[in-house]
Order: structure tokens, then C-alpha cells, then sequence
């Protein structure tokens, strides 16, 4: 009976955990909310509003253009994909672009490679860390 108890609580712990780091992510680039003045739902809305559809993606990023923050989506609609960026400031659209599958998948594997790069520096640098550690036990 106690064994029960003891798997339950932790279950109930792991899915809190999990709840708890998904929320950390619940899409790229919320870290820059606290500097934004509009919120993820009204940009959603705001670009929606540009672009009647389905959004394919959305992020906040650091962008040229406008107060240098913004809200970036990618929505499929009846004619296309369209890219439309909504100030994360101001709430002024920034853009509204149709967005070809060629360039969408070159912007996917640019952001890709970058966060590759910075996972290798990362490592590296993690690396080089542990390297000097071992060589001061000597």
C-alpha cells in the first residue's frame, strides 16, 4: 500500500515538473516578454486580424524595424503563407508578407543552424571548463 503512495506521489510530482517546463517554453522567445507591452494574445489577434487563417508558427524575436521587438507569425490562409510581425511595443504591424515554402524553409534552417551554433559554443565552452578543472586537480 505504501508502495502505491509512493509511485502516485511520484507520478504527480513528474507531471507537475513537466507541466512546470513546459511552461518555460510555450514558445520561442517568451524570455523577451517582460521588455514587451503587448501580450502574445494580442499580437495573435492583431495579425490575425491582417491575415485570416491558421498560425503555423509564432515567435518574439529581436528584429530590425520598429522598437526592435516583435511578434512574429507565420499563418497558412486561403492564398498562401504569410508572414506578419506585430511590434511587440506599439502593437503596429511591422510586416505582412506572403511567404514562399522556399523561404520559409531557409529562415527554418537558418534558425536551426543558429541554434546549433549555439549549442556547440555552449559545449565548448562547458568543455573547456571541465578541461581547466581537471588539469588544476593534477
Amino acid at each position: 500500500m505504501q508502495s502505491n503512495k509512493s509511485l502516485i506521489a511520484l507520478v504527480g510530482a513528474t507531471v507537475l515538473s513537466l507541466g512546470a517546463a513546459g511552461a518555460v517554453f510555450a514558445y520561442p522567445g517568451e524570455h523577451l516578454a517582460k521588455d514587451a507591452k503587448v501580450t502574445m494574445a494580442q499580437a495573435r489577434t492583431q495579425a490575425l486580424r491582417e491575415a485570416p487563417g491558421t498560425i503555423k508558427s509564432a515567435e518574439l524575436e529581436k528584429e530590425g524595424g520598429g522598437s526592435g521587438l516583435r511578434y512574429s507569425f507565420d499563418i497558412q490562409t486561403r492564398h498562401g503563407l504569410r508572414e506578419v510581425g506585430i511590434d511587440a511595443v506599439t502593437g503596429k504591424v511591422l510586416e505582412n508578407s506572403h511567404e514562399s515554402a522556399q523561404a520559409e524553409a531557409a529562415e527554418a534552417r537558418s534558425e536551426h543552424e543558429m541554434e546549433g551554433d549555439q549549442a556547440e559554443h555552449e559545449h565548448a565552452h562547458h568543455g573547456g571548463a571541465d578541461h581547466e578543472q581537471e588539469g588544476e586537480d593534477d
